[in-house]
């Protein structure tokens, strides 16, 4: 396991990408006002921006759904990634070289810093090698098979596919070209090692390029072309540093953004599937690279549906899920069946609805789209049935229920299976679709799936296979608990903003974390923690002073690392409110007066403060007798003179 990144140089990577650029490839930002910028969220639905940027303090807060962080908080929610793989692929953007702890180990095992990258250009210069070689002569044949599956250049182009020569080393010479060692090239799995050397992995192949969520290539399926060629059908990349096959889906780099607008995703089971999903109109296709689904592709899932419990269960009127809804497409065949058996096993692990989608003639969606076309997919998709029906189905078909015997065996095969249904208010419909699917009495059936649902809580536990329990997505090294990727985010605290004081406190706040070197930072830094009468507000005071206060923020010259320090002191649902706060549009965004209403604000919250002292100071007073507290009483006199003389030089002021 990768070493945890050292926190200076996770500070250097926020620093160096500027968030303006990484959020604007995914949102059109317009100004909104001085430092400010806005658009409409990624995240949610809306037709009004509500979504802003803060560049100079590297910050972006949703008021519309609440969302906010960092620039990496911003990739890990947009691409689904973990908090290190976003760290590392901005670092790789931005230049920083990271370094890790734990005895300063290497970002993967037996691979040393900086050599990802190298690997990620070797696969990308080769994507664009073999993208080239399509369109020579030797690849006619690559052309017509695609052709013949109703794909085009613009459609070859759009999904990177390319093409394999025939021939040992083409691209081994290329590669070699462009400075890569035969070190790098045996790391990378695009060569094979033989009793003469190295000699090219793919030949005479179509070649589709498999990148990961952020768009980088790190690996590729090759489909049989030629008659001579004796290997596989399909052949892809062995597991490397950058390729695990049980972790990556094709076209997860296209279907992304789609999949966190639509909440949905649909497996299919290759590479021109997921083609002609993508040309039909279904741009939540995504497959599986040589392997079945599992729990790895599961959680890459969860995280870009945002599959939470928050949402199990809920239907829109539409009956979408509200939690989401994992598509899967299968053939008709004996072995389509058994891969839904599989994703059945897979189910447990997602809050989101899963379903089964099954075209009865057994066409897949690339020859579906051939055939009958593109609305023919569209039309398979939105036919969709539960896959507990659908296993429950397939396991009554193995049975005769013309007989008796037949029927209970039915029965004893298919009881465990509603009784594993996660969500325990569909156990009671589903036994009663199964009494009568099987023909038989609902008390018998209910019967034997509450004996199932016994037996299996007297098994031993299984780790992460018991029903009700998906995957956690454990924080990667380097990731703050607090922001673990597929957690879900604690809402934001949400004082009464119609409360004045709570305005006056707000305000402030907003002011300081925003323009720091308007704020006379001794006054502030000396107020009290009982300035502050709303409990959230008080708990970011205390966070900017464990920060080290304004001063610190003059001292560092750098707002950015500054607001992040004070959100790294802030603790749990508080952090999303420092976001909030920093992120806010300033009521005054002329840049020539905006240091004055900063003053103004915060200001007006020193005036709050003194005049609660005073209001203090006075009912002491009030209580003391002069007579036997003489000391006292002129002590609390002069407490009182003192704390009057501030306001009125606050207020002559201003």
């Amino acid at each position: 396991m990768a070493g945890r990144i050292r926190q200076e140089d996770v500070a250097a990577v926020r620093e160096r990408a500027r968030i303006e650029e990484i959020v604007g490839e995914h949102v059109t930002l317009k100004p909104a006002g001085v430092g400010s910028m806005k658009g409409l969220c990624p995240f949610h639905d809306e037709r009004s921006p509500s979504f802003h940027v803060r560049p100079q303090v590297g910050l972006w807060h949703c008021f519309g759904c609440g969302e906010g962080g960092d620039v990496i908080s911003f990739l890990q929610k947009i691409d689904g990634l973990g908090f290190t793989d976003a760290v590392e692929h901005l670092a790789g953007r931005v230049g920083v070289q990271l370094r890790y702890e734990d005895g300063a180990g290497p970002p993967r095992a037996g691979e040393e810093p900086g050599r990802r990258q190298r690997l990620l250009e070797a696969h990308r210069v080769a994507a664009a090698y073999y993208a080239e070689q399509l369109v020579t002569p030797a690849a006619a044949v690559g052309r017509t098979f695609l052709a013949e599956r109703g794909f085009d250049r613009s459609a070859a182009e759009h999904f990177g596919v390319g093409f394999a020569p025939q021939g040992w080393d083409h691209l081994l010479r290329h590669l070699r070209g462009k400075g890569f060692t035969e070190a790098e090239l045996t790391a990378t799995g695009l060569m094979s090692q033989g009793n003469r050397g190295l000699y090219d992995r793919f030949r005479g192949r179509l070649v589709w390029p498999i990148r990961d969520v952020t768009g980088d290539v790190v690996g590729f399926g090759a489909r049989r072309l030629l008659e001579e060629d004796q290997g596989p059908k399909y052949l892809n990349s062995p597991d490397t540093a950058l390729y695990k096959k049980a972790q990556v889906l094709y076209g997860i780099d296209l279907a992304k953004r789609e999949i966190a607008k639509a909440k949905q995703v649909v497996v299919v089971e290759g590479y021109t599937d997921v083609m002609a999903a993508h040309l039909s109109g279904v741009p939540t296709a995504v497959a599986t690279c040589g392997t079945a689904f599992g729990p790895d592709h599961a959680r890459v899932v969860r995280r870009l549906v945002g599959d939470t419990a928050a949402g199990a269960g809920l239907q829109l009127a539409s009956g979408t899920s509200v939690g989401g809804e994992i598509i899967f497409t299968f053939d008709g065949d004996a072995a389509g069946q058994k891969a839904a058996l599989r994703a059945f096993g897979e189910d447990q692990r997602f809050y989101a609805q899963t379903f089964v989608a099954v075209e009865p003639g057994g066409m897949d969606p690339c020859d579906l789209r051939l055939a009958r076309g593109p609305e023919a997919v569209r039309a398979l998709v939105s036919s969709r049935q539960p896959l507990f029906e659908f296993v429950i189905r397939s396991t009554i078909r193995a049975h005769d229920l013309d007989t008796v015997e037949g029927r209970v065996a039915a029965l004893r095969a298919s009881a465990p299976v509603v009784a594993g249904i996660r969500d325990a208010a569909l156990r009671p419909e589903y036994a009663r679709m199964l009494a009568g699917w099987l023909g038989m009495e609902q008390d018998a059936v209910r019967e034997a799936v509450a004996a199932a649902a016994r037996a299996a809580r007297s098994e031993p536990a299984r780790g992460d296979q018991r029903p009700g329990r998906p995957d956690p997505v454990m924080p990667g090294p380097g990731e703050r608990p607090a922001r673990r990727d597929g957690a879900e985010r604690p809402r934001p605290i949400a004082p009464d903003r119609t409360d004045p004081v709570a305005r006056v406190e707000r305000n402030a706040l907003e002011a300081v974390l925003q323009r720091p070197t308007a704020v006379d930072a001794a006054a502030f830094d000396a107020l009290p923690t009982e300035t502050f009468s709303v409990p959230a507000f008080r708990a970011v005071h205390e966070a900017v002073r464990a920060a080290g206060g304004i001063a610190a923020a003059l001292r560092t010259g750098d707002p950015s690392s500054w607001v992040e320090a004070v959100r790294e002191e802030a603790a749990g649902p508080v952090g999303s409110l420092v976001t909030e706060l920093a992120v806010t549009p300033l009521p005054e965004d002329r840049a020539d007066r905006v240091d004055g209403y900063v003053r103004g604000v915060v200001d007006a919250l020193l005036d709050l403060g003194l005049t609660r002292q005073v209001a203090d100071a006075r009912g002491r007073l009030q209580r003391m007798d002069p007579a036997t507290d003489g000391d006292a009483y002129q002590q609390a006199f002069a407490e009182l003179m003192e704390v009057e003389g501030r306001r009125r030089a606050l207020r002559r002021r201003d």
